[in-house]
């Protein structure tokens, strides 16, 4: 399964941005693909720009590592409980609620690249274990149609869209 092969009928409008950024290889791939580029991006980012806010209010670039980890822990779970024919209506999240208690700023960001790669193998060994049934399985998230394959395509493409908000505003 690819992003591309994605309908639109599968995930709300709100995660088209995300699926079209996706690398066009198997999900998987696309997933092992920005989970390089990310860890290289922060890897290579200063020191003096990691706590970094250029505004009032907005996410730092841990903080925003944070909410990618925290964004794919619940769609790989979306994933999971669609594949697993699972009809209970999911909730939606607000991301903004789980910023501050993360207190992902007091950590060092090897200590959040190390949670990153251990959630994305996670991933990555979750989707491998998906067949064609099990992508196309959908389900009710944030009272809106999801297909397992939309909730993992759109990570990778989610990923990338962080990382060119981060070098237009942050750097």
């Amino acid at each position: 399964m690819k992003p591309s092969d994605v309908l639109e009928s599968e995930y709300h409008a709100a995660y088209k941005q995300y699926i079209h950024l996706a690398a066009d290889l198997e999900i998987t791939e696309s997933l092992l693909q920005s989970h390089h580029q990310l860890i290289d991006f922060f890897q290579n980012l200063p020191q003096d720009k990691l706590e970094y806010r250029y505004a009032t209010g907005k996410w730092t670039p841990k903080e925003i590592l944070q909410h990618l980890m925290d964004s794919e822990r619940i769609f790989s779970y979306r994933a999971l409980t669609f594949a697993r024919k699972d009809n209970t209506p999911i909730p939606g999240f607000e991301q903004d609620d789980y910023i501050v208690p993360s207190k992902a700023n007091r950590r060092t960001i090897e200590d959040l690249l190390a949670e990153y790669k251990t959630i994305r193998q996670s991933s990555i060994s979750l989707f491998k274990s998906f067949d064609e049934e099990m992508w196309l399985s959908t389900g009710t998230a944030c009272d809106n149609v999801m297909s397992a394959r939309a909730a993992a395509s759109l990570l990778s493409g989610h990923e990338l869209h962080h990382i060119q908000v981060i070098k237009e505003r942050y750097l």
